[in-house]
């Protein structure tokens, strides 16, 4: 089974990229999680751009491809001014027409409690887009001012347990698909 890891921060040392990188080291047996940097490359949304019959940007072809080849979407948020990162947005406004997207199974890791607004906002965005959202393996890890490495994650007994369940939950939900092999 195969998990495309998408953080919604660009910063080198952001909590929430620490936490998929833990997540990979910590994904149970049988299960991979990989790290995409796919979002910081894609261009501002344009839905000119993004037409049938015209090839989208080779950015945009390239993370639908990452998500065609997956079992599912671990995404992981900070929270901006009440809000998702713009980042994020424009690369999920990129996907909104992609068939690639439509029922994936998404499971939601962050790196602050307090980050609610920015997690109801991804929720609601991703009901509008057909996301199969698996609420059990959607997970707050309280990470945020503690400066952690993914190595330091994965030692820290409490978000090891959190994200090693979360991911158990969420490898479970995938295999119990009708469509799973």
């Amino acid at each position: 089974m195969r998990l495309l890891a998408i953080s919604g921060s660009l910063r080198a040392a952001s909590s929430n990229t620490m936490a998929l990188r833990a997540a990979a080291i910590l994904a149970p047996e049988g299960v991979e999680v990989i790290l995409s940097d796919a979002i910081g490359k894609l261009p501002h949304f344009n839905p000119d751009l993004d037409v049938e019959g015209m090839k989208p940007p080779s950015e945009v072809a390239a993370l639908r491809s990452q998500i065609a080849a997956v079992d599912g979407l671990l995404i992981s948020i900070p929270e901006y001014a009440h809000g998702l990162p713009g980042v994020l947005k424009n690369a999920l406004d990129w996907l909104v027409s992609s068939i690639e997207f439509l029922g994936k199974p998404v499971a939601i890791l962050n790196a602050s409690p307090r980050a609610t607004y920015a997690i109801d906002s991804l929720l609601e965005i991703l009901k509008t887009m057909n996301a199969t959202v698996v609420a059990d393996a959607c997970v707050s890890v309280p990470l945020i001012g503690r400066n952690l490495d993914s190595d330091s994650i994965v030692i820290d007994p409490q978000a090891s347990t959190r994200i090693r369940d979360a991911l158990a939950k969420f490898a479970r939900a995938i295999a119990e698909q009708p469509h799973a092999a």
